[in-house]
């Protein structure tokens, strides 16, 4: 091997590991001429990254998460098809290998043409640019150093002249002086995001990049994702908190604590404190990719708002206290209303934003020594319908598949769902799969940007999922096209079904959907054609009084078109929030504890009070909702939340705070003084995903390592130690140090899916449940049969919300919420960062036929007024909503939207029907007043 290879072993040592022998009668190519195995689909350059490392063979167009572009040339390798053969010189990074053939990496006519070729885009950078120079941190720099240039013989280039930097943005900027066109930002836009905001403008000399039509990123329609600022080989586009331009200490891998995707993130540490966050091209989750949460809206973890002691309501008034006053003070009264009440006095809220093992410990903790199931998260309020309805159906309340089978469908179904805004590094790939021309299918009230690009945009009215899946099983089964060999062999009750589907008024459900009948059974037919189709929802299916129904029917278009079990199919729900997978299958629901095992069955009582040590009661908790109702009719006396906003986010509000009004003790664990920390009579300080250790499980089953990145906030303590501190005042031994391997261990021996995970063991990259006793993870559920055995048919008839069958003649609209891809729920995070100069106000969606009616102008203030109470909004006028349809966001408290929003939930799991709020709209006289904060 030649001696000027950058060798890189996998261990890292700096030398090369001891190569294999190609195995006999593999199919080899010689570099240098000594034999090397090849591999379908290589390429001269993956081939020469396989043995020498990333750095064997120097590049400039090429990135790791970009497809193999070929503009460079730096890449180049001379190849022979036969040794002492003519020698050709060709670009290795979409070259494929040839078997047989002689590759020559560094002979003296590459190196030359190498260096002549570095010289040439020289002359396009200022070589004088302080990056490059004082931290030698410039890619192209590190290139030049590589193929021996030290100073250029050419004149200057096109980009020393005079061109302004773009500083409009919050968090990139462009200094096109650098630029060298080597397209890489272009095509991270194009292929990463798909947004397509940035181009080559000009001609020859001036060719440039450019900006959507030459604009700033201010007004171009950039979505902030960063992905160009990471391609770039020399810093012409850059993130403001450049990780390039500065030397670390150290860069620490952890997982984004946004949306469900499971991002990973690489956050630099400078002195103790962050300084950006790159992803890592090596996160199976999301490759090199992040949205603008994850990347750049992290400085809220030392915002001057945190909560930093310890508050205890005295006289009316929070004030600060130690935390073992604190603490005595919660378990005094927690003792106090046991004893007088008994156990059911007291719930718990968890929270599906903490880790796996905080969450673990907080069920815990209300169920071994509180000795009640009324445990609750939002895992539960926003998807207990997927986990029901799949359970039902299925045997298993989780993703059938992973991500990755992207690339092997050949159909998406997204309902309910508006993944761009919402899950956006998913979000970008469903929009990948819609644009490359294969079937989309997008069935949503909002022509949402996947909406735009779909084969077929099925625009229902709120609240009718039930009727539009009703309609395309009939369609599906009234053209023949049933997989009748998995139906016959895998399921069960399938000719009830069927009866009772054909049973169906046609004609009717197009009027109650508001979707033409032709055009569903055109999206049917595609579906079922397609070889393969994958689904993904949203909380637009579950936050609806028939979310779980719809969950089924939705699980019976999969099964009946044999979609299910194997790779590019499935059934997908897509997480709200980081960890919402994870706190259920931690035990928080009141219903089922750790490993979903049933609190009422007697086998599995006994199991958990043999493993718990403790009695526990054999009957389901409260529900979050049915907590409410028990505050305000004095039955329940106490309660402790981690991480909730309730106050702000769950439905009713004036409600909500009657009930929380009404307890003897209230305990928030919080980053800041959130709506409900003002309620509270004690508040505790917590540690941000930034601070603490743990595991996050994506929408995928995922389960990952979160790593601490810095030393927690003075004053603030992780949710895990704050549990393990409070059971152990309270008598219930544990270890005194909270740390998530032996958290882990214990939670391997209660929950079968988690049984071979282990704190050491999972990697960068983490393992999907479940995971078996040797370690192994799961990629695909429900391969030869169901966890219940047979997938069972289940039908269900459409049913008109309560809400509107009450309200809808004198509150004729329905609005429904939807996300911004700026902002994060209550915004509590969000806010504290530069994605308030992004994004500044929430806005109510509206028509231009009702805007017209009601003479409201874009910007105007809107009340919508409810049987519940009134807000007043800003409006936005779009098509994107049709007649009589309101839809808004919720992410500032000014607004208080959910004062308008009704009680009514989903009749099997009580999880709010936020999509369906029957309203009024006027004209507002009034305005809010925005509380500045970030």
């Amino acid at each position: 091997m030649s001696k000027q290879y950058y060798i890189e072993s996998k261990t890292g040592s700096g030398s090369l590991d001891k190569l294999t022998a190609p195995a006999v009668g593999a199919k080899v190519a010689y570099i240098d001429d000594q034999p090397y195995e090849i591999k379908e689909g290589d390429t001269i350059l993956s081939l020469m990254r396989r043995y020498f490392g990333k750095k064997s063979i120097p590049t400039l167009c090429d990135a790791p998460n970009l497809d193999p572009f070929g503009s460079c040339r730096v890449c180049s390798v001379d190849v022979a098809l036969t040794k002492g053969g003519p020698v050709k010189t060709m670009a290795s990074c979409h070259t494929p290998v040839m078997p047989g053939s002689f590759i020559y990496p560094e002979s003296d006519r590459v190196q030359k043409l190498r260096k002549n070729i570095v010289e040439l885009v020289l002359t396009d950078h200022p070589l004088d640019c302080l990056t490059c120079e004082v931290n030698n941190n410039c890619e192209l720099q590190e290139v030049a150093a590589r193929v021996g240039i030290r100073d250029v013989r050419y004149p200057e280039g096109k980009n020393h002249l005079d061109r302004k930097k773009d500083l409009s943005h919050p968090y990139m900027t462009s200094d096109f002086s650098k630029c060298i066109n080597c397209f890489r930002c272009v095509r991270a836009c194009d292929e990463v995001q798909g947004q397509f905001v940035l181009s080559m403008g000009g001609r020859g000399f001036d060719s440039h990049i450019i900006k959507d039509i030459e604009t700033n990123f201010e007004q171009s329609s950039c979505v902030s994702c960063g992905a160009c600022a990471q391609a770039c080989p020399t810093s012409a586009i850059s993130d403001v908190f450049e990780s390039k331009s500065i030397q670390v200490d150290e860069k620490v891998r952890t997982v984004c604590t946004y949306c469900g995707v499971g991002c990973n993130l690489e956050v630099a540490v400078k002195g103790g404190k962050i300084k950006s966050i790159q992803a890592p091209y090596s996160a199976e989750a999301n490759a090199g990719h992040t949205c603008l949460k994850g990347r750049f809206a992290f400085s809220f973890y030392n915002h001057k708002d945190r909560l930093r002691t310890p508050l205890i309501r005295k006289d009316g008034e929070l004030v600060p206290v130690s935390w073992d006053e604190a603490y005595e003070f919660i378990a005094n009264k927690l003792t106090e209303i046991k004893t007088k009440y008994g156990g059911d006095a007291i719930a718990g809220i968890s929270s599906s934003r903490g880790t796996n093992e905080e969450n673990y410990l907080m069920q815990k903790f209300i169920r071994a020594v509180m000795g009640t199931n009324n445990i609750d998260c939002c895992a539960r309020v926003c998807h207990s319908p997927t986990a029901i309805g799949m359970q039902r159906t299925f045997g298993t309340g989780a993703a059938t598949n992973s991500i990755k089978d992207l690339k092997l469908t050949d159909c998406i179904l997204v309902i309910g769902a508006n993944p761009t805004d919402g899950h956006p590094v998913t979000g970008a790939k469903l929009k990948q799969v819609a644009m490359s021309g294969r079937t989309s299918i997008v069935i949503d009230p909002r022509r949402t940007e996947l909406a735009k690009y779909a084969t077929y945009h099925l625009q229902l009215r709120p609240g009718t999922n039930m009727a539009i899946l009703n309609m395309m099983l009939y369609y599906i089964i009234t053209e023949g096209m049933e997989d009748k060999d998995f139906v016959a062999q895998r399921t069960e009750g399938y000719e009830e079904f069927k009866k009772e589907i054909l049973s169906q008024n046609m004609d009717e459900l197009e009027a109650i959907c508001g979707v033409d009948k032709k055009l569903v059974r055109d999206a049917a037919i595609a579906y079922a054609k397609a070889p393969n189709a994958m689904e993904f929802h949203g909380l637009g299916v579950t936050e609806h009084s028939q979310g779980t129904f719809t969950i089924m029917m939705i699980t019976s278009l999969a099964m009946i078109t044999g979609n299910v079990g194997r790779p590019g199919v499935g059934v997908n729900p897509l997480r709200g929030q980081n960890n919402v997978q994870g706190s259920a299958d931690m035990g928080c629901q009141p219903y089922q504890g750790a490993g979903y095992f049933d609190v009422s069955d007697p086998v599995y009582h006994k199991k958990y009070e043999d493993f718990y040590h403790a009695e526990l009661p054999n009957y389901a908790g409260l529900k979050i909702p049915q907590m409410y109702d028990a505050a305000l009719n004095g039955k329940l006396k106490a309660m402790w939340v981690i991480g909730e906003d309730m106050a702000q986010t769950d439905p009713n509000t004036h409600h909500v705070k009657a009930a929380l009004a009404k307890l003897e003790l209230f305990v928030v664990q919080e980053l800041f003084m959130t709506e409900t920390a003002k309620l509270a009579n004690v508040v505790l300080p917590a540690a941000s995903f930034l601070e603490k250790s743990g595991t996050f499980t994506s929408g995928e089953r995922r389960i990952q390592r979160v790593n601490a990145v810095v030393e927690p906030i003075e004053g603030t303590r992780s949710d895990g130690q704050v549990m393990v501190d409070i059971m152990n005042l309270m008598g219930y031994k544990q270890p005194e140090i909270y740390h998530p391997e032996w958290v882990l261990e214990e939670i391997a021996q209660i929950v079968p899916f988690f049984e071979g995970v282990k704190w050491s063991e999972l990697g960068e990259n983490g393992k999907q449940w479940p995971v078996n006793k040797e370690g192994k993870g799961t990629d695909i559920l429900h391969i030869d049969s169901f966890k219940r055995g047979k997938g069972k048919f289940v039908y269900n008839k459409y049913k008109k919300s309560e809400e509107l069958i009450q309200n809808e003649k004198q509150y004729p609209y329905i609005i429904t919420t939807n996300r911004e891809l700026e902002h994060y729920n209550c915004g509590a995070m969000t806010r504290r960062t530069r994605n308030v100069l992004i994004v500044k106000d929430d806005v109510l969606m509206i028509n231009p036929e009702d805007a017209a009616k009601h003479l409201i102008a874009e910007g105007d203030m809107v009340c919508v007024e409810s049987p519940r109470g009134k807000v007043d909004i800003k409006a936005k006028i779009t098509d994107e909503v049709k007649p009589g349809i309101l839809s808004s966001t919720f992410h500032f408290p000014e607004i208080m939207m959910n004062n308008i929003t009704s009680s009514i939930s989903d009749s099997e799991a009580m999880c709010p029907e936020f999509k369906v709020v029957a309203c009024n709209i006027r004209k507002s006289k009034g305005e809010y007043k925005k509380k500045a904060i970030a």
